[in-house]
């Protein structure tokens, strides 16, 4: 299968319960019957609270549609309690690992050393990171795309020193949108974005920048080709709603098949 031209992922955080998460996927799982879905034109992805990821793959097994955690240990294994591994995950039969939220970085108080060494070892595991960065308070264009970049690149140390190679899911999220009435200004968005995707990576590292914060239905249109994808949040929560997204990813992507 080619490489999806359009890529939209919905984390769900802590807003479900058990049952209520597997519901939802059961509907969403219908909506990947798409034809842009089937034929790879539009990539989905999801990621689930960690005590249903088994279920959750177990409901999408025989569809396109990929499974990830929220996040993901720095370490290999042994005494960390309460976390998680990259090789349980993949065990699991997650193809992501979410690094770097800005609710991760603000309440558990992560730094670049272990957003570094979370990226390292997901693509050790063959875990594709969607590394999640953005600015605190809103600027100029610039000033994001030179923030992003010093953290992309404090990110990927760990992976260049060891020669890793694998994509990163760029998820750029302006920390002062996630949560907010409205996305960021279109413009804005794009012109960072673009930036994004022209940043100079490590040797054997592809990067694909999908934006997140407040994202919902009929941006993805908007942003056009400046952007890989959306990473979705609350408003993807409603399964029409996200049907109506990947409906506008897929015209972007060439339409139905």
């Amino acid at each position: 299968m080619s490489q999806p031209q359009r890529l939209l992922g919905v984390s769900l955080k802590m807003y479900f319960g058990y049952q209520q998460t597997l519901a939802w996927c059961r509907e969403v799982a219908s909506l990947a019957d798409h034809p842009a879905i089937r034929s790879g034109r539009v990539g989905l992805f999801i990621l689930p609270a960690y005590p249903a990821i088994p279920a959750v793959a177990e409901i999408f097994a025989g569809t396109p549609v990929r499974i990830g955690g929220q996040d993901v240990c720095q370490a290999e294994n042994g005494a960390w309690t309460g976390e998680v591994s990259a090789s349980m995950l993949q065990e699991l039969g997650c193809s992501l690992a979410e690094i770097g939220h800005a609710e991760r970085r603000r309440h558990f108080r992560e730094d670049a050393a272990q957003i570094a060494a979370k990226v390292a070892i997901s693509l050790q595991h063959g875990l594709t990171p969607v590394l999640c960065i953005g600015e605190s308070e809103q600027g100029t264009p610039a000033e994001a795309i030179a923030l992003c970049a010093a953290e992309l690149n404090d990110a990927l140390a760990q992976a260049a020193a060891h020669r890793l190679r694998g994509e990163i899911l760029f998820a750029y999220e302006p920390q002062w949108a996630i949560g907010a009435p409205q996305p960021a200004p279109d413009s804005y968005i794009r012109t960072v974005c673009a930036g994004l995707r022209t940043l100079p990576l490590p040797a054997g590292i592809t990067l694909k920048v999908i934006y997140g914060g407040s994202a919902g239905p009929g941006l993805i249109q908007r942003l056009g080709s400046d952007v890989d994808g959306l990473f979705l949040g609350r408003f993807a929560h409603d399964p029409q709603a996200l049907a109506q997204i990947i409906e506008e990813a897929s015209a972007l992507a060439g339409g139905r098949a």
